[in-house]
């Protein structure tokens, strides 16, 4: 019978290590740069086709973190079944410039966005090392945390029937972002305030999760965060 070298390892552990390094550890870099790319080109371009455009670019980021979440293989294709059929429905009622339309446009998006953050913290939080991969995710996060905050303060404008803003602001993609990043990182301007109730207990809730989120879980990956050690030799 034939027995493996001593002090060498057996093939089965060899396979199962390569296997483990061909897994993907979750491309966080690519979906921080395309929701870099989503905001500056909604920021910097006021047609309305480019704001309907949205709902392309946070599909994608939805997908990204749908294959980054290891979910199981079937429920995973429900949910892009789900995302794919959401998005085109979602595009089709921004088409129409109602504000019926626009309003439930907005409010997909948000949802989509809601999920891929639970998606994205649920990964990173059940990895057992913090990489440069989590930071990239955790900041992804926050990112996306703002951008589902200001569509749904314009939800709220469109299905509403008074201003969302103060002293007659305009109301506009631009402007809700602008209002959600200064809420969630708790600038407070004071240029852009909301003038209902709703925006206002929503705008209460954005900046106490972006407290958290910075003090918890941005925080805790930035001190635990070790880069990798180098093999012996170099």
């Amino acid at each position: 019978m034939t027995q493996a070298s001593p002090g060498r390892p057996r093939s089965g552990a060899v396979v199962a290590t390569v296997l483990a390094r061909r897994r993907p550890e979750g491309r966080y870099g690519v979906l921080l740069v395309v929701l870099i790319a989503s905001y500056v080109l909604s920021a910097f371009n006021r047609r309305p086709l480019v704001t309907d455009l949205q709902i392309a670019f946070f599909l994608a980021v939805l997908l990204l973190a749908l294959h980054a979440s290891r979910l199981p293989r079937g429920l995973t294709r429900v949910a892009i079944a789900v995302s794919l059929a959401g998005s085109a429905a979602a595009f089709g009622v921004a088409l129409t410039g109602t504000a019926g339309g626009l309003g439930a446009a907005q409010v997909w998006k948000g949802l989509m966005l809601l999920i891929t953050v639970i998606l994205i913290v649920r990964r990173v939080l059940a990895k057992p090392t913090v990489t440069i991969q989590s930071i990239y995710g955790a900041l992804s996060a926050y990112i996306i945390i703002g951008l589902m905050f200001a569509a749904f303060y314009s939800a709220i404008a469109h299905l509403g029937a008074a201003p969302f803003f103060a002293d007659s602001q305009p109301a506009n993609t631009q402007t809700f972002q602008y209002f959600s990043f200064t809420t969630l990182t708790t600038l407070g301007y004071g240029d852009f305030t909301a003038a209902g109730n709703s925006g206002r207990a929503i705008a209460v809730m954005e900046a106490l999760t972006g407290q958290v989120f910075l003090a918890t879980l941005v925080a805790r990956l930035v001190s635990a965060f070790r880069a990798p050690a180098e093999p012996p030799g170099e």
